[in-house]
């Protein structure tokens, strides 16, 4: 074999190689852009009720594929502040008990003993999660763990399901302005195939002779 035939040869193969180099290069790429997280900022909302105006500011949701790497899993931490300015101190000792059966509250707000705020969200598998969708509200949902702002909740949905995550709540005992602030909240979804949806919610409820209820809904956002 001549010596111009060998350096052909040698030639060849050292451009395969720069070519197979760069191959896995923009797989490993393609790899990493498609594991990425997704931040996703999310509008200030406010809402006025009866003696009090709810606020929210600062949300915002970080999405990750799942450690699982099963396709039907997805975590997602949530940040925000939700706000009360409560402009009257509650009459009387409790208000009506609108559960079934004499159970707590609707809409994970299950006071009734002292005035509150609280917050949380309300995530939905394969359902838009619409006003309509969670006007009634769901009774017993579900505390991040331990109660714990910075803490975690694994939640399996299929297909239709609709939980509520409780983050925090603070006792409303005189007028004034009340928050629950949160920063990376951790929801881990599984069993959920199709997509997922989540949308913030927080709920002022006034106890007493005058008894109100009042929400304002985050909006909806996508988990993958």
């Amino acid at each position: 074999m001549s010596e111009n035939r060998i350096a052909g040869l040698r030639r060849i193969a050292r451009l395969a190689g720069v070519a197979g180099a760069a191959t896995v290069a923009i797989g490993l790429l393609s790899t990493g852009a498609a594991n990425a997280d997704t931040f996703v900022p999310l509008p200030d909302g406010q809402k006025a009720g009866p003696d009090v105006t709810i606020s929210r500011t600062g949300e915002h949701a970080l999405i990750s594929p799942s450690l699982a790497a099963n396709g039907a899993g997805r975590v997602v931490w949530v940040s925000g502040n939700a706000i009360a300015d409560v402009a009257v101190t509650p009459e009387g000792e409790a208000g009506p008990n609108n559960g079934a059966a004499n159970a707590p509250g609707t809409n994970n707000s299950s006071t009734h003993g002292v005035s509150a705020l609280s917050t949380g969200y309300i995530v939905g598998c394969q359902v838009s999660i619409a006003d309509d969708a969670i006007s009634a509200g769901v009774s017993g949902g579900i505390t991040l763990d331990g109660g714990n702002i910075g803490g975690s909740i694994g939640l399996n949905l299929g297909p239709g399901d609709v939980k509520f995550v409780s983050i925090d709540s603070k006792d409303i005992t005189k007028p004034g302005v009340y928050s629950v602030e949160y920063q990376d909240a951790e929801m881990e979804i599984q069993g959920c195939a199709g997509y997922a949806q989540a949308r913030a919610y927080t709920v002022v409820e006034i106890i007493g002779d005058h008894y109100s209820k009042t929400t304002l809904y985050g909006a909806p956002f996508s988990i993958g």
